[in-house]
């Protein structure tokens, strides 16, 4: 029963989340073509979607742990819908601002939702391969945003893909809310005064920010540049044409797949090893930063090799929400995984606009972006992970109380 009535829905819905999350990768072509945007106006829009998902992850941290899973994302993701229909139908780039806003609110608690309802039916062993699983079901979402999706433009045209979208959006919330079943004896209720006093109890809490500056930008970068600049970096800096691009695109969100799944599988091995999940998370997350050292020197030539590198093991961040909600009661779990949430989306926001306009400031108004734009945000980017590192190591949180031994 937990597959059926639990892990496929709650997948069902972070495939439309990540397919949602990565369109523009191969979108953004035609939106420059059609609406004559800059790199800056593409990025922006594009990140609004990042601010509007951190701006609600609070809210729906509380309600996952009052309201429970099903109730709570099968109502946002009919804003998903509204979104995908306003998108495709906007003519300027505040309409596309405003539909990507109202996609990213009502995807906000997909991933989180698929935890939460995990902690509340499987046992904690588990926990990194269900994760692991339900992200790696995601990834085929991404892999559906670059040749398929390429395949749909060239058919129907991105206005109409957007329409079909709205309506997959509906279909996935009907089967959230009369699927899935609810674990009623596992989740109290609490009043509203307790749960925000809980919320105020996991920002207090040191292993909290040892881990959350380098979960931020671990996975800020990755969902920054995977769902945007992957494909404008392939097409300018390794030169590119367009159906190889989204044969590129493919391939990382393939590499993704399997890193989802490879790593929450290693780490749910190791661990009964003895082997805590944050050194998977340090170790994997160092070879993260050597592929993105390969694209920053433009290692073109072995183009293949680092995107499928940095989709493998890029992964890895979704293994910082395990380490947290295991040093936190069960009942709280759903402000534990959306009070990270909030900062890592943030952060996402922040690097692909900032991105943007690093790659802006370095080409010339109405040329094409520019190789070496790429090159100084790329860098920029790097050297923030590898300062968050660094204070990931030095506070040490595995030492702080957490029970990821």
């Amino acid at each position: 029963m937990f597959w059926s009535r639990v892990f496929l829905p709650f997948a069902l819905g972070y495939f439309v989340s990540q397919l949602f999350r990565s369109v523009n990768a191969v979108v953004s072509a035609d939106l420059i073509a059609e609406l004559a945007i800059d790199a800056w106006t593409v990025g922006f829009l594009t990140s609004v979607y990042f601010l509007a998902f951190a701006s609600v992850q609070l809210p729906v941290g509380v309600a996952l742990d009052r309201y429970g899973p099903r109730r709570t994302e099968a109502a946002l993701l009919l804003f998903a819908a509204f979104g995908a229909l306003v998108f495709g139908a906007a003519e300027t780039p505040n309409g596309l601002a405003l539909g990507r806003a109202l996609i990213g609110l009502g995807v906000s608690a997909c991933l989180m939702a698929s935890f939460h309802a995990f902690i509340l039916w499987a046992p904690p062993a588990r926990l990194p391969f269900m994760n692991g699983s339900v992200m790696a079901v995601g990834a085929a979402g991404a892999l559906t945003a670059t040749v398929p999706v390429e395949w749909a433009i060239g058919t129907i045209g991105w206005r109409a893909l957007f329409s079909w979208l709205s309506v997959a959006t509906v279909l996935c919330a009907a089967v959230l809310f009369f699927v899935v079943t609810d674990n009623k004896s596992a989740h109290p209720k609490e009043s509203l005064g307790a749960v925000t006093r809980g919320l105020a109890d996991v920002f207090r809490s040191r292993v909290f920010w040892s881990i959350a500056p380098f979960s931020i930008m671990h996975q800020g970068a990755y969902l920054s540049i995977q769902s945007l600049w992957a494909g404008p970096w392939l097409a300018t800096v390794a030169g590119l044409p367009r159906d190889e691009v989204a044969t590129h695109l493919l391939m990382l969100a393939s590499a993704m797949g399997v890193g989802f799944i490879s790593l929450g599988f290693l780490a749910e091995r190791l661990g009964r090893l003895g082997v805590p999940t944050v050194a998977v998370w340090i170790g994997s997350s160092i070879a993260f930063q050597c592929a993105q050292l390969g694209l920053v020197l433009e290692w073109t030539r072995y183009a293949r090799g680092l995107w499928s590198a940095f989709g493998l093991f890029g992964a890895a961040g979704m293994l910082s929400y395990v380490i947290l909600t295991r040093t936190f009661p069960v009942a709280m779990a759903g402000r534990v995984n959306t009070g990270l949430n909030v900062f890592v989306f943030i952060g996402a926001f922040a690097l692909q606009a900032g991105i943007g306009a690093i790659v802006q400031r370095y080409s010339e108004p109405g040329a094409p972006f520019s190789p070496e734009g790429f090159q100084m945000a790329f860098g920029t980017t790097l050297a923030l992970q590898t300062l968050a590192l660094v204070w990931l190591l030095a506070r040490a949180p595995w030492r702080q109380g957490t029970r990821d031994h």
